[in-house]
C-alpha cells in the first residue's frame, strides 16, 4: 500500500528567528512509483535534511539520472531560475525549511549570492554547514515524532542564529529593496523600487545581486511566480479547476500568456501539464513551502 505525508511545523520552531525560516515541512512516501519530481525556484533558499538516502538530482533529467547526478543528505539550494531536477524514490523522508534568503548570511554563514550557479542548483549542507549539522540529521533520524523533530531543528537553527549575530550585516538598502518587492508581490516597477531606496538603478542592482544572486527584476518575477503559483495551487487543493486566466490578471501579469511562459522557464512546462504531474502531491498536503 502506497501512502504519503506531509506535516508542516507549528509556529515553535520558528520562535527566536525573526522570519529567517519562511516555512518547514517533514515529508514521508513509501510505495510511489519512482519519478522524477521538480524542484521549481522560489524567492527562498531551500534546505533539506533528508532522513533516509541522499537527495539525488541534476540542472537536467539527464544530469540526475545519471553519473554526474549530485548526491548529498543535506541539501543547500540558492536563488534560481530554472528547475531542478530530483530523483524522487519509491521510499523517501526528510524536513525541508524555506529559508528567507536575507538570512543566510546569519543561519549559512554566507551571503545567499554565493550559492548562485548555473552549474549547480544544490550544494552539499555539510560543506556549508560542518559538521554539526551532520550530527543533527543523525539526530533526526533517530527521532520518531515530527515534533521532535522540529524542536531539534528550531534548537540548532537558533544556535546558528546566535553565532551569526556578529557578522557582517545585510546592506539596509538592499534589505529595504527585497521587503519592497515582497510588499508588492513582484508586480512594481524597478524605477519605483530604484527610487524608493535611493539608489540609482545600476548601483540597486549590482548589490541586490551581489546579496541575493539575482537582480532585483529577477527576484521580483520569482515573487510574481510564486504568488500565482500558491493561488493555483489553493484552487486545486480545494478541488477547483484554475482559472488560469483570472490568475494572471490577479498576479499581475499582462495576459495570460505572459503567466504560461514564466511557467515554462520556472517548471519547464506549461501549467496545465505541471499540475497534472504534482496533483497527487498537491491534495496530499504537499507544496506547502513558503505560502504566503
Amino acid at each position: 500500500m502506497s501512502s504519503q505525508e506531509f506535516v508542516r511545523a507549528g509556529a515553535g520552531l520558528g520562535c527566536g528567528l525573526g522570519g529567517m525560516v519562511v516555512s518547514a515541512v517533514g515529508y514521508r512516501s513509501h510505495g510511489i512509483p519512482p519519478a522524477l519530481h521538480r524542484g521549481l525556484p522560489s524567492p527562498y533558499l531551500t534546505l533539506i535534511f533528508s532522513l533516509d538516502g541522499p537527495v539525488v538530482g541534476g540542472v537536467t533529467p539527464e544530469q540526475a539520472r545519471g553519473p554526474g547526478a549530485s548526491r548529498t543528505e543535506i541539501v543547500v539550494g540558492g536563488l534560481h531560475q530554472r528547475p531542478a531536477y530530483i530523483v524522487q524514490p519509491g521510499r523517501e523522508a526528510g524536513v525541508q525549511l524555506a529559508v528567507h534568503p536575507l538570512a543566510a548570511r546569519t543561519l549559512l554563514g554566507l551571503p545567499a549570492g554565493a550559492l548562485a550557479s548555473d552549474d549547480d542548483l544544490v550544494t552539499s549542507g555539510a560543506d556549508v554547514l560542518g559538521k554539526r549539522a551532520a550530527d543533527i540529521r543523525e539526530r533526526l533520524c533517530e527521532q520518531r515524532a515530527w515534533e521532535d523533530r522540529f524542536a531539534t531543528l528550531g534548537a540548532y537553527l537558533r544556535e546558528r542564529a546566535a553565532e551569526g549575530e556578529d557578522g557582517v550585516p545585510v546592506r539596509s538598502e538592499v534589505g529595504e529593496a527585497w521587503a519592497w518587492l515582497a510588499r508588492h508581490r513582484g508586480a512594481g516597477t524597478m524605477k519605483g523600487l530604484a527610487e524608493h531606496v535611493a539608489l540609482s538603478p545600476r548601483r540597486l542592482t549590482s548589490v541586490f545581486q551581489a546579496e541575493t544572486g539575482l537582480s532585483p527584476k529577477q527576484a521580483a518575477r520569482l515573487m510574481r511566480f510564486q504568488h500565482a503559483r500558491n493561488t493555483v495551487v489553493r484552487a486545486v487543493a480545494a478541488g477547483r479547476a484554475p482559472d488560469l486566466a483570472r490568475v494572471a490578471a490577479d498576479c499581475g501579469y499582462f495576459d495570460h500568456s505572459h503567466l504560461v511562459r514564466d511557467f515554462r522557464q520556472y517548471t519547464g512546462v506549461s501549467p496545465t501539464a505541471w499540475l497534472a504531474e504534482e496533483c497527487r502531491n498537491i491534495q496530499a498536503g504537499g507544496h506547502l513551502y513558503g505560502e504566503e
